[in-house]
């Protein structure tokens, strides 16, 4: 067991009373205090004093709790539990009160300059949504639980960016681009892992910029706009060389003309130029033969 799990402090419900029956006998000590110097005259007002202090002191434990708010409770520095009873509430006034939301929280980081799994220097930023779910753990085993969980934000997205490639990883492995729902899993376990110990649960995760760096964004557009001419021109002469196979095979079937293998070469030689051409055919009349 590490240090950390040691001295982890774990939320309990704390012992606190409604605030209805203490405001009333707030209400009748200071009635008291106001009625005994006139009923009773000098002795009165020696008893009305300690009646509207002992009203003062017990006022001072009200405190109110808000729906999704927890009120963690504290003896001179020792701590008594977390109130999530919403309403007016009431603890003796040497008890120390602090208010903590576990209302759910939305955050988008600022966008990271990082290197990719291959290297490549990227931008990223992603939205994470996070509520407290230990509010003993946010306020007595961080510092400060809004910082922490901001830091650690930008610590798991750097960790998260650096396991994939921007695009085209190997042997199909995911991208940052094209796999979004997994990266922004693999984001949230890790952040949660990270963010334990300050008693926050991470919600959700998702990447919200992704983008190369502009240092190397013009050749990355340049390899892009490549890979697409590439793939254009695959199909182009897929499709163009079916299209020759098939012409071929009907000729033959319907004997429309006899070929030979110089002839058949002849034809699969313009019509793969013309089928694969990116410019409009010209038509050249032959008056001659074939072989003129």
């Amino acid at each position: 067991m590490t240090d950390q799990q040691i001295n982890s402090t774990r939320e309990q419900p704390g012992t606190s009373s409604g605030g209805g029956l203490w405001l009333i006998i707030v209400l009748a000590l200071v009635v008291a205090g106001i009625i005994s110097p006139i009923l009773r005259g000098p002795p009165g007002l020696i008893l009305s004093i300690p009646l509207v202090l002992a009203a003062l002191f017990v006022s001072i434990g009200f405190y109110t709790v808000q729906p999704n708010q927890t009120v963690a409770l504290t003896v001179f520095g020792n701590y008594k539990g977390s109130d999530r009873i919403t309403g007016l509430r009431w603890v003796p006034f040497w008890y120390g009160r602090k208010k903590v939301s576990l209302r759910v929280r939305n955050v988008t980081s600022e966008a990271l300059k990082v290197n990719d799994q291959r290297g490549n220097p990227i931008e990223i930023a992603a939205n994470i949504v996070w509520h407290v779910a230990d509010s003993a753990q946010a306020l007595f085993d961080v510092d400060d639980y809004t910082a922490f969980v901001n830091i650690q934000i930008e610590t798991a997205l750097r960790e998260t960016a650096r396991q994939y490639a921007y695009d085209h990883a190997a042997d199909g492995e995911p991208t940052l681009r094209d796999d979004a729902d997994i990266v922004g899993a693999r984001l949230r376990e890790d952040l949660q892992v990270r963010v334990a110990v300050a008693g926050v649960a991470v919600d959700e995760a998702h990447l919200m910029h992704l983008a190369y760096a502009p240092e190397i964004a013009g050749a990355m557009l340049k390899r892009q706009q490549a890979e697409a001419v590439i793939a254009a021109r695959q199909k182009i002469v897929a499709g163009a060389v079916g299209m020759v196979e098939m012409a071929l095979e009907q000729l033959s079937q319907r004997g429309v003309v006899e070929l030979d293998e110089e002839r058949k070469a002849s034809m699969v030689s313009n019509l793969l130029v013309v089928l694969c051409a990116d410019r409009e055919v010209q038509p050249v009349v032959n008056t001659g033969t074939l072989y003129g």
